[in-house]
């Protein structure tokens, strides 16, 4: 649909030449649900080239182009193309600010662009601008939690993030935001009662989307809509509980495996055409539980959460993941070799998945390798710390002590600008 959109919104362009709006609109669909950065780019300088008789929508022109480039950096696999395109995103976002100085989202990415390239005060001074303009925009607060937690000042980031979620409990991205703070700042415990309150509140959307969706046929559930989930009930397994053997829990992840493979047949064409963004959400909540028993030690219960997430989508790339982490924490460092390198196929440019991946291969011996993968990883995203610190460790383990403390150095300079969760959570959209 979107596709069409453009193809139908071009051929308006060449019927107004003169109306910005119709180029602007096609951007906004470039850059939103496509990801057609290279002909957003291409519609957004359309709006530019109006000039002044582009009136108001000269502004939205320098944001859209800004966008375009930002979205493109952060898809450059070479640090010099992604250097070049975030001085562009700067540049031009800093262009549009000029134009429209009262404009809020303009300053939002504006600071969201100086996040990017870690210069965090600046996006700090940028972002109050923001909010003063429009208090309670949920981006801005959510940038403004990640910013706190770059600053590694978590009881601010999670007041934030509290703040924001009472004004917008439907949002996942949110909640996801906030078991990560909280599994920093106050342990996995707690985290995993926020996961709770997630699959409650995805259950909740899911029950009012069964019930809507017939009626309404809304743009969120484009029909068909999935048979009802009866008994569709999502808790987490409670690792405290003296009665969750191993017989209870893998009997429990089977039958409601069964059922769930019942009453919805996941990879049929009904679901792909439901709400698939809802589901993948699931799956999210599901493997953030995985992770957070993992750091407890709770390797049932960890593959409790990541067999349902598997009974969505088996061969997801987080799925897979999450089982090569669970095999590695069994010991079971071949199997788990063999699953990231499976992850890696789904996802090439995995950075979390490269880094466990070259870990591996570096406790199996293969340091070469790992440190070949590890380069990989940076080369993608020349920010990760962890995968900073991880080639300096292997680097060490092949006696190569100078390359490893450079590596070190880097990993705790880029770790104390670090969010998180990564800046580029936050949606780049018109």
């Amino acid at each position: 649909q979107s596709a069409y959109a453009v193809s139908v919104l071009k051929e308006c362009a060449k019927l107004r030449p003169t109306d910005p709006t119709v180029p602007l609109l096609a951007a906004k669909v470039c850059i939103g649900s496509l990801h057609w950065l290279e002909e957003g780019e291409h519609f957004a300088k359309m709006v530019i080239d109006l000039g002044e008789d582009a009136g108001e929508s000269l502004a939205k022109g320098y944001l859209a182009l800004g966008l375009t480039y930002s979205l493109q950096a952060t898809d450059a696999t070479l640090k010099s193309t992604q250097d070049e395109l975030n001085k562009k995103a700067l540049q031009t976002l800093e262009r549009a600010r000029g134009l429209a100085p009262e404009d809020h989202q303009i300053i939002l990415y504006l600071s969201l662009q100086l996040a990017l390239v870690r210069q965090i005060s600046d996006a700090m001074d940028h972002l109050q601008e923001a909010l003063q303009l429009c208090k309670d925009d949920m981006n801005s607060l959510h940038l403004l939690a990640l910013l706190f937690s770059a600053q590694k000042h978590y009881q601010h980031a999670l007041d934030v993030i509290n703040m924001a979620v009472v004004e917008y409990p439907e949002s996942f991205s949110l909640l996801f935001t906030k078991v990560k703070l909280e599994w920093i700042h106050k342990g996995p415990e707690e985290a995993l009662v926020t996961c709770r309150h997630m699959l409650q509140m995805w259950q909740m959307v899911y029950n009012v989307l069964q019930h809507s969706g017939s009626e309404k046929g809304s743009s969120v559930t484009e029909t068909p809509v999935i048979k009802k989930h009866n008994g569709l009930h999502l808790t987490l397994p409670d690792a405290h509980d003296t009665d969750s053997g191993s017989q209870r829990a893998s009997s429990l992840a089977a039958s409601r495996l069964e059922q769930a493979m019942s009453e919805i047949t996941m990879q049929s064409s009904t679901m792909k055409q439901g709400p698939v963004k809802l589901w993948t959400t699931l799956e999210q909540i599901w493997l953030q539980a995985a992770e957070l028993f993992l750091e407890q030690q709770h390797l049932k219960e960890a593959g409790f959460c990541t067999q349902e997430a598997a009974s969505l989508f088996p061969t997801s790339h987080a799925v897979l993941y999450m089982r090569g982490r669970l095999a590695e924490m069994k010991g079971n460092l071949e199997e788990a070799k063999q699953l990231y390198d499976e992850a890696l196929t789904v996802n090439p440019a995995g950075v979390e998945i490269m880094h466990s991946l070259g870990l591996v291969l570096s406790r199996l011996g293969r340091r070469e390798l790992a440190q070949k993968v590890l380069r990989d990883a940076i080369r993608i995203q020349t920010t990760s710390h962890i995968a900073w610190n991880s080639l300096g460790e292997v680097l060490q383990a092949q006696g190569k002590n100078e390359a490893a403390i450079e590596c070190f150095l880097t990993a705790l300079d880029l770790e104390s600008s670090s969010p998180v969760i990564p800046f580029t959570v936050i949606p780049r959209e018109l």
